[in-house]
């Protein structure tokens, strides 16, 4: 029985005629959260595209719960039990809170119905905006509302890419309890530039550089090494 609900093998992306990722080889187990960081460019965003098949892998494998999924598209990856939180969102917002939400859902049976309850008990706030517009929610409850269509289904996998752009402190800390409430019953794979972030909700790490994987272990031990922070991701102290 294996502890990796996810393996990328040696992928390979190209946007246009640029090689983005060359070689990417990293695991998600089947607990906690992984964090893929490094600077911008370094191929992050295009490693989510990837596993979710909104961009080609040219080489390599990816394979998740034992089964390559590499060549599939994106709502057959989608209907698997992997969730994805674009860095814009993918919110619609000229629908209501609860438009999004039921337009998110590919089921509604009484499962899902106890998963919306139990969103709504993580992310409160939407309650208050459930007939509004998603269009006038600030860019903290917007996050929070992408967050939420994504888990209202059965997810065993959540892709998350930069929920922190731009947001507040206070909200920052909003969604970093939400994380580690949802990692509970999801393995989460996390693009974060926010090393604060990163570090309050991460369990093992992977640092990209232009498009290949330059070092990996767990979290804590990223976290008191002040020599790797800064050469890989530019932080000093």
């Amino acid at each position: 029985m294996t502890d990796t609900l996810l393996k990328v093998d040696g992928i390979h992306t190209f946007i246009g005629q640029h090689h983005i990722l060359q070689g990417v080889s990293f695991e998600a187990k089947t607990e906690g959260v992984t964090v893929l960081l490094g600077r911008n460019g370094a191929g992050k965003s295009t490693t989510l595209k990837t596993i979710m098949g909104l961009l080609p892998a040219k080489q390599g494998k990816i394979v998740y719960k034992g089964k390559p999924i590499q060549a599939k598209k994106p709502h057959q990856i989608a209907r698997m039990g992997i969730g994805f939180v674009p860095e814009n969102m993918g919110i619609f917002s000229e629908l209501t809170v609860e438009e999004n939400m039921q337009v998110a859902m590919l089921k509604d049976d009484i499962a899902a119905q106890k998963r919306l309850e139990d969103v709504l008990q993580m992310f409160t706030t939407l309650k208050d905006f459930w007939g509004a517009k998603a269009g006038i929610l600030s860019g903290g409850q917007k996050q929070m509302l992408a967050i939420a269509r994504a888990i209202v289904n059965e997810t065993s996998l959540l892709l998350i890419d930069e929920p922190t752009k731009g947001l507040a402190p206070i909200i920052i800390d909003a969604l970093i309890e939400a994380i580690n409430q949802i990692k509970q019953h999801s393995v989460v794979l996390l693009v974060e530039q926010n090393f604060y972030m990163a570090s309050q909700v991460g369990d093992d790490f992977y640092i990209l550089d232009d498009g290949m994987v330059v070092h990996n272990g767990r979290m804590q031990d990223l976290v008191e090494d002040d020599e790797l922070q800064s050469r890989y991701l530019g932080i000093t102290k």
